[in-house]
């Protein structure tokens, strides 16, 4: 590692150590690690300082937990050399290492391994695997790596591909590469040819609707803007009496939430928010379409959208304040939780699709416009590992097809593995009630056909987090713009432009 790399790593800790104490703000924080070189995916950069739209509420009992035997004695097997020895993992809260660290138990009772999963928040997460990785430390075996990382990381962690085929003592029987889901790999993991990790989790977008509002009044499933925007307008007048709206947003000013729901509506109208000469295009006239449209969604949806995150989004959809909402795909199993008052009554559709995507040939900075916003993360094998076989039999059994679906029924969410999808134990758990899998074949089909990628850039998260929603609050809110959705946005093309020529990017 050359001395140039060594401080920057040791800058990037510093800060995020810096950020994690509150003595600088999460602005600043994100501005100078961007200028670094290291930033966030603009969904990770959203959970600083905040929690990911996850409902533990939709977990399911020990009753699902149930180690395949097969599994258990390869692990007894193999294990032999390794027993005593202990392996560490730092992660965010998401879905997966919730559940797995629930399991972890069943791997070091089968090895004698035992695994520590430390779960802080994100910022925590950087500074902890920066600074290992600067020092060659190997005080963490594993790494969460949010997809903006892979790139800053590749260089530090194992090809677990490779590494399968370099151990074949240590393989586990039937791992199967193939199995992880194509998007997944060339989205979230892959790096110059290498494998830079494992895809481990992947919130992504979809439609939800009540099936019984929308029968009352007549209304099919929308699967356009257009259609969406008639049939939330015809349930808010009717039912706004009652307290329910068309819709529900996560428009909070200033948050990265009002964001993701923006960007899908310029994808939406054919747009992207940077054109091939690496110009803001959120101001372009495809644009401008969707954030007025937005503004017209805005009417029928809950007053409190406009201070709500995807918590309060949840809310309204879990109260029964709203009819249709396109988030999220993580809220479903929260809403068949036996403590919902609308259990059973969401179901679960395609995104919508607006106009002719606008060709990647014609976007800047790895930008996919596409119909379902994603935000994804992988599990990366630390090369200065001391234990790194112990380690990599756990990061096989984790990410295992067993273990998969048993994080799946474990929470509801989204499986890595094509074959967990498939799994006979999901497919039962296809039915109302805590831990559904209902939702999954719809995910599935949209992770395959229509996951949209925001910007791939340094600066990408400050943009997503700051000068896009800070001013599309305002303009929402009424504090300025005069609601012109074109004067809005051609002050924030104004500001990135400007950033980015600072930047030499």
């Amino acid at each position: 590692m050359s001395f140039k790399e060594y401080d920057k790593k040791t800058y990037i800790a510093d800060l995020a150590r810096d950020f994690s104490a509150r003595r600088i703000s999460k602005r600043d924080f994100m501005k100078k690690v961007g200028l670094a070189g290291v930033g966030f995916s603009a969904f990770s950069a959203g959970l600083l300082g905040n929690t990911r739209p996850f409902r533990g509420t939709g977990l399911v009992g020990d009753a699902a937990f149930a180690q395949d035997a097969e599994m258990t004695k390869w692990l007894k097997d193999v294990s032999g050399p390794f027993k005593g020895q202990k392996i560490r993992y730092t992660s965010e809260a998401t879905p997966p290492t919730v559940v797995l660290d629930k399991l972890k138990g069943e791997f070091t009772e089968a090895t004698g391994i035992e695994v520590e999963i430390e779960i802080v928040p994100l910022e925590q997460v950087l500074a902890k695997a920066t600074q290992d990785v600067q020092g060659q430390l190997g005080s963490y075996d594993l790494y969460y790596l949010d997809q903006s990382w892979v790139a800053t990381f590749s260089q530090d962690t194992v090809d677990p591909v490779q590494y399968y085929k370099d151990k074949p003592d240590l393989a586990m029987p039937g791992f199967d590469f193939d199995d992880f889901s194509k998007p997944l790999v060339s989205g979230l993991a892959e790096y110059e040819g290498k494998w830079v990790g494992i895809p481990f989790d992947i919130p992504i977008f979809m439609l939800m609707y009540r099936q019984d509002v929308l029968e009352k009044h007549g209304i099919k499933v929308p699967t356009t803007p257009e259609e969406f925007t008639a049939a939330i307008k015809q349930i808010t007048e009717a039912e706004k009496a009652n307290g329910m709206y068309g819709t529900g947003l996560q428009a909070k000013s200033g948050h990265y939430s009002l964001e993701c729901d923006w960007t899908q509506m310029v994808w939406n109208e054919g747009g992207s928010i940077f054109g091939s000469d690496k110009k803001f295009k959120g101001n372009d006239e495809a644009a401008i379409r969707g954030l007025q449209l937005y503004q017209e969604w805005v009417k029928y949806a809950p007053p409190e959208s406009l201070n709500s995150t995807w918590d309060g989004q949840f809310q309204m959809m879990a109260a029964g304040q709203s009819a249709i909402v396109q988030s999220w795909d993580e809220f479903f199993p929260g809403l068949d939780a036996d403590d919902s008052k609308v259990k059973g009554l969401w179901m679960p559709a395609k995104p919508l699709v607006g106009k002719a995507l606008r060709p990647t040939s014609e976007v800047g900075f790895g930008e996919i416009p596409n119909y379902a916003h994603q935000g994804g993360s992988v599990l990366g094998l630390s090369k200065y590992s001391k234990n790194v076989d112990a380690a990599w039999l756990f990061m096989q059994w984790a990410c295992s097809k067993d273990i998969m679906v048993r994080c799946t029924l474990g929470g509801g969410f989204a499986p890595m593995r094509l074959s967990a999808f498939n799994d006979e134990r999901v497919k039962a758990k296809a039915v109302v009630g805590p831990g559904t899998t209902r939702h999954l074949d719809m995910v599935q089909w949209i992770i395959d056909n229509n996951m949209a990628s925001e910007p791939d850039m340094p600066l990408w998260a400050g943009f997503s987090n700051n000068e896009i929603p800070v001013n599309l609050g305002k303009l929402l809110t009424g504090q300025d713009f005069g609601g012109d959705a074109k004067k809005c946005m051609d002050t924030v093309a104004a500001a990135i432009d400007a950033a980015v020529a600072d930047a030499g990017l």
